[in-house]
């Protein structure tokens, strides 16, 4: 290992948006939340590292003319959980390996500035993002991003960072923009809303379009054989890679077919280019994490390569009569992170890479 990190070598400004967590699980009723909470803490222990994000859900979540009630409730349990860390003496209090972000509602929700006020007011410092549903345009990136950073403010909350957004398309004419918002500085992911996107066609997409295929019916069109559908993930997927973002991969609605759900997130990850999928059902995270984890023996030959690169202080290399140049690192090296943010284990030469504290993943 030289003293120069991977992502400074290989990514140049792409750098910035970091790794998330493959998994992005939502919850929104207070068991279930406290309970992804306890799942977090637990996975994190198992494999050593924060292997998904638990977003709080004040969209869904929340009943209608209780959503005031329902952002206090949700800020207040992420304060105390934090609490409930440090005094644990808990790792990641320090490192800020626990993940915790939130969904509030639409721009144009009468419930979104009190949502933004309630919760970044007053546990903004402790989020890892703030999620904002039916985005349509730039200018509602650029109205959450004032709210934000403006409760924030008010809020004396303190950051080492600006607090990113993750961002929900579901319209045809959200997707036809997502180059547009994906080149935001401010977004880090942008998510495929599935259901509205169909329910928005007013009938034209048949409600098979919302579930994964079945293998036993040719004649169905699922959500990754419908021509809008495919059209919608792929130019989303193709917006986020073309700025350095995160295309984060729809729900499975059939949460209790694990089989289905293994086989939809293999399918994100290897057909459509997404590298972080949502989770509805805690049943549902680890198929996500074995779908999107490398194989053993692509993490082992990307760590060998990563290691004879930074032997050769980036230069070219020949590794089993191939050559290698940053083209490739670039790609190993991707391996090597989505390995470690899926709980993989690390061969001991590329570990220092991530548990050095100037990392910048974490």
């Amino acid at each position: 290992m030289t003293g120069v990190h991977p992502r400074q070598v290989l990514l140049g400004a792409q750098a910035a948006t970091g790794v998330l967590p493959v998994c992005d699980h939502y919850s929104g009723v207070e068991p279930r939340i406290r309970k992804s909470l306890q799942l977090q803490a637990e996975l994190m222990a198992e494999f050593g590292t924060c292997v998904f994000d638990a977003t709080l859900d004040c969209e869904d979540g929340s009943p209608v003319g209780g959503e005031l009630d329902h952002a206090q409730m949700v800020a207040g349990l992420i304060q105390e959980i934090y609490e409930q860390d440090r005094q644990n003496q808990a790792a990641y209090v320090d490192t800020g390996w626990r993940r915790t972000g939130v969904r509030v509602h639409p721009v144009d929700h009468p419930a979104f500035d009190s949502d933004v006020e309630t919760i970044a007011g007053s546990v903004g410092g402790l989020l890892c993002h703030v999620m904002v549903p039916k985005v349509e345009s730039v200018t509602d990136v650029d109205r959450a991003v004032q709210a934000i950073d403006s409760a924030l403010v008010r809020g004396h909350q303190v950051r080492k960072d600006v607090l990113p957004l993750h961002v929900l398309l579901e319209s045809s004419a959200a997707v036809h923009r997502a180059f547009d918002i994906a080149q935001h500085p401010r977004v880090q992911s942008i998510s495929f809303g599935l259901m509205d996107f169909v329910s928005s066609h007013g009938g034209a997409i048949p409600d098979s379009a919302m579930r994964v295929e079945s293998q036993n019916s040719s004649q169905e069109l699922g959500q990754f054989s419908h021509p809008l559908v495919v059209r919608a993930k792929l130019e989303i997927a193709a917006a986020c890679h073309a700025h350095g973002k995160v295309p984060s991969h729809c729900v499975v609605t059939e949460f209790a077919d694990v089989q289905a759900m293994r086989l939809a997130a293999q399918r994100a990850c290897k057909e459509f280019g997404y590298t972080r999928m949502w989770s509805i059902h805690p049943s549902q995270i680890r198929p996500i994490l074995e779908a999107m984890a490398p194989s053993e023996a692509d993490v082992e030959q990307a760590a060998a390569i990563i290691e004879a690169a930074a032997s050769a202080h980036w230069a070219p290399v020949n590794y089993q009569n191939q050559l290698h140049d940053r083209a490739s690192y670039r790609y190993f090296w991707h391996i090597l992170e989505r390995a470690h943010s899926t709980g993989c284990m690390l061969p001991t030469s590329m570990l220092a890479y991530f548990n050095a504290p100037s990392n910048p993943t974490h």
